[in-house]
């Protein structure tokens, strides 16, 4: 008897064993998928055009910013999965005079379209850069060197673009 009584004990080990091993398999395979992953830093409102510059949330906010400080809003449109965009905002990241005279100005970055028509006067491509004076006027005089696409900018057209940034903060008078 004492074979049998042996034999019932090492099965029931072995048993054990494997239910033990695996319920700690399924464990460990349920705390791969439930781990979370690293945390990432906080998107800001620049989503990396530029993290020392006042960002607005909305376009709404935008234009009331701009008309109580008596500043120029300037509205930056892009996506954040376009190689475009992507290479637009390295170039304005990179250039130390863009960044400091951004901070003349309003900014926004939007990766939504608009809801405001005059935001996208000749399409809604990107990336494109629109200047709003404080009285709420979309400066469509400023625009870049594309004549299919006026208001975009490529990583080599900063200097344009900075030279356009330094027209919108001219006031643009309509009355005489």
């Amino acid at each position: 008897m004492k074979p049998v009584v042996l034999l019932i004990m090492m099965l029931s080990a072995v048993g054990l064993d494997a239910t033990v091993t695996k319920k700690a398999e399924t464990k460990e395979a349920q705390d791969k998928h439930t781990t979370p992953t690293p945390n990432k830093e906080p998107q800001t409102l620049s989503r990396g055009w530029g993290d020392d510059l006042d960002w607005c949330q909305t376009y709404e906010e935008g234009l009331a910013k701009a008309k109580e400080e008596q500043k120029t809003l300037m509205v930056i449109h892009h996506l954040e999965d376009c190689p475009y965009s992507q290479a637009l905002k390295k170039a304005f990241t990179s250039h130390p005079e863009i960044q400091k005279l951004a901070k003349k100005f309003i900014m926004l970055n939007l990766v939504y379209p608009p809801t405001d028509k005059n935001q996208a006067p000749d399409g809604y491509y990107v990336p494109r850069i629109i200047f709003v004076d404080c009285f709420s006027t979309v400066r469509a005089d400023i625009a870049g060197r594309y004549y299919n696409r006026l208001y975009t900018y490529e990583p080599d057209d900063m200097d344009i673009l900075y030279a356009n940034m330094k027209r919108a903060l001219i006031p643009y008078h309509t009355e005489l």
